[in-house]
């Protein structure tokens, strides 16, 4: 879709009213200087979905879908039903909590004859919360989807979360929380387009924004007691998988429990009433969604002060001097910067900075780089320590915290990375923070 075009200029005109010119400016320059270099996945060919179809499951967990309706456009729920129906993959149900207070959606929906579909009708709209709870309670699958009343699966979307489901109870794990990439599409789902491929799962980008969002599939168990909060209307999914988070932290290091699948599995309808293309359609989900957070910290007795960024959406945790009241973080990193562009700060296992030559002001894809993130490693540069590891970073640095450092490009890196490594193997988190000043 071109970049240009009224709900574009209406995106601007709403973001120079909250931001300012300058911000505004840096914003639309990023845009237009980007580069579509994120590819779409391949059509499933026809092979490829009889192969699906027709193959035998050593384990074949049954999944709820659970869709909350209200007065749903005729077009767009066929589509959201057809898409569910006719998934390679049938061990499933769909449940469809209707709060339209007319014949709108069951009419529909009587014209299909499949067992699969359990319609729920409301006797008065308790909110999207309500709603996806009264679902929730038909749910007897052994793992629950959540699907909006106007978006649609791809056809593969529950055979690819079923093949993870297989490989995983084949070697005794247990995934309680399963994510896809996503797309947006056009009313008439024709053009397909902004693929959102999401990174594995990092604690703190997911208190900087719901980057999970879509397609989520929960374990019947991690839902146990779990449900959707009224008071968190608008960004009941994010704080779902909030409240999801905590508890698999619980048992251990939630990233043991939850698995990313890098396809798109999901399509996320856009018209004039979506977020995804009128954002201030729905600010008070903005604003139950920086809520969601804070009550994260506050469960987990975490220091720290939820703020809206730029972006609608984003958030920052602001712990003044107390990070390392958090107890799982060893070590905070910050950006190194020269010429207005980010030189490195931030690094994967290879050594790589993600958002080098980013210019100042700009924030990356999918906003990554503005956001704070746990990262494989920070520059040791620009980098606080916890007081306890003080002791280990003397060892492998080999000079006393504080002490400047001497050292070529590479060495900086290596470095670097040899500590951040040392100080995961002591199970902390290494906080890479864009606003942080060392």
């Amino acid at each position: 879709m071109s970049r240009i075009n009224g709900a574009n200029l209406k995106k601007t005109y709403y973001y120079l009213k909250r931001n300012g010119l300058r911000d505004t400016y840096l914003a639309a320059l990023e845009r237009l200087q980007e580069k579509p270099v994120i590819q779409s996945d391949k059509p499933l060919a026809e092979a490829d979905i009889q192969m699906q179809r027709e193959k035998t499951w050593e384990y074949e967990p049954k999944f709820s879908i659970l869709v909350p309706t209200f007065k749903t456009k005729e077009v767009y729920l066929r589509e959201m039903v057809d898409s569910v129906l006719n998934q390679t993959y049938s061990n499933l149900e769909l449940i469809i909590a209707d709060a339209s207070g007319d014949d709108s959606v069951s009419k529909v929906i009587n014209e299909y004859e499949d067992s699969r579909i359990v319609f729920v009708s409301l006797q008065s709209n308790l909110g999207i919360s309500g709603n996806t709870n009264a679902a929730l309670t038909k749910a007897t699958g052994d793992y629950i989807g959540l699907l909006d009343h106007d978006d649609v699966l791809t056809l593969d979307a529950l055979f690819q979360v079923a093949t993870l489901l297989e490989t995983a109870h084949e070697t005794g794990e247990k995934l309680h929380l399963i994510y896809s990439d996503e797309d947006k599409c056009d009313e008439n789902t024709q053009n397909f387009y902004e693929i959102h491929r999401k990174t594995e799962f990092n604690l703190d980008l997911i208190l900087s924004n719901n980057y999970i969002c879509h397609f989520l599939v929960l374990s019947k168990e991690i839902m146990e007691g779990i449900f959707f909060r009224p008071e968190y209307d608008g960004a009941q999914d994010y704080d779902l998988v909030l409240q999801c988070v905590h508890k698999l932290m619980g048992l251990g290091a939630a990233e043991d429990f939850i698995a990313h699948i890098p396809r798109v599995l999901y399509h996320w309808r856009c018209h004039q009433q979506s977020t995804a293309v009128n954002p201030r359609s729905k600010m008070y989900a903005y604003e139950a969604g920086q809520k969601a957070v804070q009550n994260f910290l506050k469960e987990l007795a975490w220091p720290g002060r939820v703020e809206a960024l730029k972006h609608l959406g984003f958030y920052r945790v602001d712990y003044a001097e107390e990070c390392f009241a958090r107890p799982d973080l060893g070590a905070v990193g910050m950006p190194l910067w020269k010429n207005n562009k980010i030189t490195g700060g931030i690094y994967t296992k290879e050594g790589i900075c993600p958002y080098k030559g980013l210019k100042r002001g700009f924030s990356g894809y999918m906003h990554r780089a503005s956001l704070q993130q746990n990262a494989y490693a920070v520059d040791v540069r620009k980098m606080k320590v916890r007081e306890e590891l003080l002791p280990l970073y003397e060892e492998v640095v080999g000079i006393a915290y504080g002490t400047p450092l001497s050292l070529g490009e590479d060495e900086y890196i290596e470095i670097s990375l040899k500590l951040c490594e040392a100080i995961r193997q002591k199970g902390y988190r290494i906080l890479w923070d864009p606003r942080g000043k060392a």
